[in-house]
């Protein structure tokens, strides 16, 4: 079967921009210094490179190949939103352990920082 090369130009895009994500997020871990900025990195450009390469892999299969591969379709899905979660508890476990509360910014609220705040006492636990 011969593909057409409107649909291998769709598929190399795909492998270009994702190419081009991994070596800005690459780059980006090796060049900033210090953990928060180093968090931005992986989690964002990084994940599109890797989500890009999957959605490349999936076109192949399903334009070349006639035959639609659902594992790369998981794999994108649960790393766009694995990712996110991740780089939220890795920038909480951060702040906890290298900032204080009086170091943070009034929030200008009723309520302060999540990571300082006491947890809300329910009623309906006994005592």
């Amino acid at each position: 079967m011969e593909t057409s090369i409107i649909i291998e130009g769709v598929i190399a895009f795909f492998l270009v921009i994702a190419g081009l994500f991994g070596i800005v997020g690459s780059f980006g871990m090796i060049k900033l210094t210090e953990t928060m900025q180093r968090l931005h990195a992986p989690t964002k450009a990084t994940t599109l490179g890797v989500g890009g390469v999957l959605i490349a892999s999936m076109l192949y299969f399903f334009l070349v190949k006639g035959d639609f591969s659902f594992h790369e379709l998981m794999i994108t899905l649960f790393l766009f939103l694995t990712a996110p979660i991740s780089a939220n508890f890795i920038a909480k476990t951060y702040l906890q352990a290298n900032t204080r509360p009086t170091d943070l910014p009034e929030t200008g609220r009723d309520y302060g920082w999540s990571i300082y705040d006491d947890p809300p006492v329910r009623s309906d636990t006994p005592e």
